[in-house]
């Protein structure tokens, strides 16, 4: 995994590229995304970490999940399908940790937050995908294959 301060980094600059070139699927994706990393770092208990269940980090993944199934759902685009499977894999993850609690806490720890960078993979593609069907759609603007 990345240290904290490139997920950082990486955190607000798709954030940035979203709200500069997106619209309100990008946006609010990225809100969420925001959102479920400061409520991470408000749950998320060090000692012994990912030896059990981390029911705060559940709660959190899971509520990150309605958000993206929402998007998704209301969305006329295809991408935000993509962020609601992504979080269900890590929502999965808690579910896989419950089912078998010997699971090492390092896999468990790098499965439940493995699927944030593939996520805002998607975040970025979807925004400029948005972006650039907005241009090639202007009024006097040439469309590009």
């Amino acid at each position: 995994m990345l240290s904290p301060s490139t997920y950082w980094a990486i955190l607000i600059l798709v954030s940035v590229f979203a709200f500069w070139r997106g619209r309100s699927d990008e946006r609010i994706a990225a809100v969420l995304c925001i959102a479920a990393t400061i409520a991470t770092h408000l749950v998320y208990v060090r000692k012994g970490a990912y030896e059990q269940v981390e029911m705060g980090i559940f709660l959190v993944d899971a509520v990150t999940f309605a958000g993206f199934a929402l998007i998704a759902l209301r969305s006329e685009r295809f991408w935000p399908l993509w962020l609601a499977g992504l979080q269900l894999t890590t929502v999965g993850a808690h579910a896989m940790k419950a089912v078998q609690l010997d699971l090492m806490p390092q896999a468990y720890g790098a499965a439940a937050r493995f699927w944030a960078y593939p996520i805002f993979m998607v975040i970025v593609l979807g925004t400029w995908r948005s972006s650039r069907r907005r241009r090639a759609i202007r009024p006097g603007a040439q469309a590009t294959a």
